[in-house]
Parts: structure tokens; sequence; C-alpha cells
């Protein structure tokens, strides 16, 4: 039987942008940014709080990602490097190193190979790895 692990997004809502915090195991992982939440209208909109599988996909633009397939009304939705949401983000997650403002941070692929590297030491064994976001610090 497959372990299941989980990693927990909290995020705080902005006019400009929604940041959050990753965290697994009780243990902070990187920062996020999104786009701000617009009730998950496509390519403007955060996605909707909830639990997510994370499945690896391979994309043309940004190669091989995280991938988040099961939202609804949604497609295509990646967690990749960006440092600004409104700038480079379509509904995506960015992980960040430091966050800077809403929606906005720095070092994006530094935050993102850290946390590449633990999903996928959790997918080299088998595992599942899911994605609960939710409110609050």
């Amino acid at each position: 039987m497959k372990t299941k692990h989980t990693l927990v997004l909290r995020r705080i809502y902005g006019e400009q942008g929604t940041n959050g915090t990753i965290y697994f195991q009780g243990e902070k992982i990187c920062h996020t940014i999104e786009l701000p939440d617009r009730n998950n209208i496509p390519r403007i909109s955060c996605i909707p709080e909830g639990r997510y599988k994370l499945e690896k996909r391979k994309y043309t633009k940004h190669g091989e990602q995280i991938g988040i397939p099961a939202v609804l009304g949604r497609e295509a939705i990646l967690i990749h490097a960006a440092n600004n949401a409104l700038k480079e983000l379509l509904g995506c997650i960015a992980p960040v190193t430091t966050l800077t403002g809403e929606g906005t941070g720095t070092e994006s692929g530094k935050a993102l190979a850290k946390l590449k590297a633990l999903v996928y030491s959790l997918w080299d064994m088998g595992d599942e790895v899911f994605l609960l976001i939710r409110e609050g610090r």
C-alpha cells in the first residue's frame, strides 16, 4: 500500500496577490506566491482551497514539473518558478525563498529546487503526495 504524504499550504489573501507558506510534517519548506482570489476564474485567480493530489507532469515550456491536475474548472496548474504573481502566473503556484510583498518574492528557482527535491524523493519511494491548501498562518 502506498504511503500518503500531505504538504500543507497556508495562505494569506491580499488585493495584489496571495502569499503562503508550505509545511511538511510541521516544518516550513518555502513560501509561495499566487494570484489574488478571484473566485477560481481561469488565468486570473489562485485555485480554490482544498486537498489536491500532486502528479509529475511534463510541459514544453517548463519541462518536468509538479502538476496539480484535479482542479475544478482549471487545467495545467503547476508549481513552477516565478517572482511576481501578476506578471508571471496564470493560476499556478510559485515557491519563493523570501516574500517581498503581496504576490511577490525572491529566489523562486532556489525554493522550487528545495520543494522538488522533497516531493520527488517521496515519489521515488512510490508514495503519493497531496497538497492541502487552507487559509491561515
